[in-house]
């Protein structure tokens, strides 16, 4: 099994969600492990139970202090611990977009509503109050916007005659410690998953002016409408284990110079000769603009000159 991702947790109460993500992580297979249980109350419940099952606690309160001086702190404790991800798990502090912009991509959040329903607090009474016919809990990545960033995954829960906002909680509680571990799971794994890196690949090579997507040998291919192919995405070809961009360059120069430089990264394609070069996209630390990049100076190799005249990018 590769080495799991390192994931913080930031709590302010019992770290009930805490617990459910440490007790996921756990289990036979699981993609992540819990690093770090950190907390702006140190009388808080999740840091007692953290310490209890062996994991390292940090504990700073923010009283006296300038909000963006507490989020460095934090940062420089979850940074210190090894972490590669945040989850906020009723951690109550609207963070600072310097915090956040940190993180970007790798913090996420669980709120206790279907989003974008009824952001803030006070959720179920507000879903009640409304007539909906469903409460639910979202997973979602932490933007500088309050309750705003992309959806990762949501459960409903029916409201039931008779429902408040307690006994509604109580069952969305479920469904949380339900969702939060499996959506965690699927963040961590994306960057090592064939699927989820070839849609990276596929929206950015199909943003370009007239590409298209073909399957060449079993491999995701994208070139110029009635002309030539500008990238492949190579997963597993001939069982090599890895998942890859084939672009084109200048030539033997340049190949040997990327390889050269960044071996763990950069390869000679087989079968592909030296106009080419494969970039891994499978190491966990993709530079997805510099990929979009690469595809850019791929297509404009290939472009007829009325079209890449048109399109100056």
């Amino acid at each position: 099994m590769p080495d799991r991702a390192k994931v913080a947790v930031l709590v302010s109460g019992s770290g009930t969600n805490m617990a459910a993500l440490l007790y996921a992580s756990r289990a036979a297979g699981c993609p992540y492990e819990i690093v770090l249980v950190a907390s702006n109350n140190p009388d808080a419940g999740g840091l007692k139970l953290a310490a209890a099952e062996g994991v390292p606690t940090f504990a700073l309160p923010q009283k006296g202090m300038a909000r963006l001086d507490h989020d460095m702190a934090m940062d420089a404790a979850i940074r210190a611990s090894g972490a590669q991800y945040v989850a906020l798990a009723g951690y109550m502090r609207i963070l600072t977009a310097e915090f956040v912009s940190g993180w970007d991509g790798r913090m996420l959040n669980i709120h206790p509503s279907l989003l974008p329903k009824y952001k803030g607090l006070h959720t179920h009474e507000r879903a009640i109050a409304a007539g909906d016919s469903h409460g639910g809990c979202t997973v979602h990545l932490v933007t500088a916007e309050l309750d705003d960033g992309p959806i990762l995954g949501q459960t409903p829960v029916a409201i039931v005659p008779g429902d408040d906002a307690d006994t509604l909680a109580a069952r969305v509680l479920i469904a949380e410690h339900q969702l939060y571990s499996r959506c965690l799971a699927a963040l961590v794994s994306r960057g090592t998953s064939p699927e989820w890196l070839t849609q990276q690949v596929r929206e950015r090579a199909l943003a370009l002016p007239e590409a298209e997507e073909t399957l060449s040998h079993g491999m995701a291919c994208f070139g110029i409408v009635k002309g030539k192919k500008f990238a492949y995405v190579s997963s597993d070809h001939h069982g090599d284990g890895k998942h890859a961009l084939l672009v084109k360059i200048s030539g033997p120069d340049e190949q040997a110079q990327l390889i050269e430089n960044d071996p763990d990264r950069y390869y000679r394609p087989a079968y592909f000769g030296d106009g080419w070069i494969a970039i891994r996209l499978d190491l966990g630390d993709t530079d997805w603009d510099g990929v979009a990049d690469w595809l850019g100076r791929s297509w404009r190799s290939v472009a007829p000159a009325r079209l890449a005249a048109m399109f100056d990018f």
